[in-house]
């Protein structure tokens, strides 16, 4: 199985993982000022855009399929459920991965007793069954979370829909089986073995992973540190281009 990668720019490999729904086009925004300063590797995951699909589709899988790909030495940047395969990825390969940003990213999804920094199990489930559907309003619906809270929330909602289908529709099993892996995959038991350097980069009104779950992996990762745009929700890529730009290219060069 081969995972599509759009291979872009010079200097420092550096991939850019996508989250759930979405693809690797949702980099375009911030792709041009990236590749002046990295060779970008613009993955598309398993199930989406040009990768096909496979099984089993799980965290794992997904990081050892991405890594399959990749040079044997690169910098990853994970959004969202990206960053969760990047968190995977640093834990089964902790030699390859130079250094890490994790955007609007968590090592748990779903709330729990001991996790209020999450979506409530009940709303994922509710993504889950409404997908047989209403499969194009169930995803809209869902990039409308990500919005959601943060400046520029039109226009970060538009660039959302617009992007969401230009490379064909992913299937629902896939869907199904990325939902899946957000309701059920839980790092924090992991965190702290990870000592890969670590840039956590999030916005302050993210509401579908709150900015506490970031405090937290600040706190239990020993080479990670934490950047919050304030008014930034859960794609500071797209609100917020140019600080997001500056705020990785500067860690990763240091």
């Amino acid at each position: 199985m081969s995972v599509h990668i759009e291979i872009v720019g010079k200097g420092p490999d550096l991939a850019l993982l996508h989250g759930w729904g979405m693809h690797g086009g949702v980099w375009d925004g911030v792709r041009d000022v990236l590749a002046q300063r990295f060779r970008l590797h613009i993955v598309d995951l398993p199930g989406y855009g040009a990768s096909p699909a496979f099984e089993p589709y799980d965290l794992e899988h997904l990081a050892r399929a991405v890594a399959t790909e990749l040079p044997e030495k690169v910098q990853v940047c994970g959004w969202s459920l990206g960053g969760q395969v990047a968190l995977e990825m640093a834990l089964l390969f902790p030699d390859r991965i130079g250094r890490m940003v994790l955007t609007a990213s968590t090592p748990c999804f779903t709330a729990r007793e001991d996790w209020p920094w999450a979506v409530r199990r009940e709303v994922l489930l509710e993504f889950a069954t409404a997908l047989e559907t209403d499969y194009e309003g169930t995803l809209k619906r869902f990039l409308a979370l990500q919005a959601r809270g943060g400046d520029e929330v039109k226009t970060v909602l538009k660039r959302l829909r617009d992007i969401v289908f230009t490379r064909g529709c992913p299937e629902v099993q896939t869907l199904r089986a990325g939902l899946n892996i957000l309701l059920e995959s839980d790092l924090r038991d992991r965190a702290a073995t990870i000592k890969t350097p670590t840039l956590l980069l999030h916005g302050g009104r993210d509401m579908l992973t709150p900015v506490g779950a970031a405090h937290w992996l600040a706190e239990q990762m020993p080479e990670a540190r934490l950047e919050v745009l304030p008014g930034a929700a859960h794609a500071p890529f797209l609100s917020h281009p140019m600080e997001f730009t500056e705020m990785i290219t500067g860690f990763l060069h240091d």
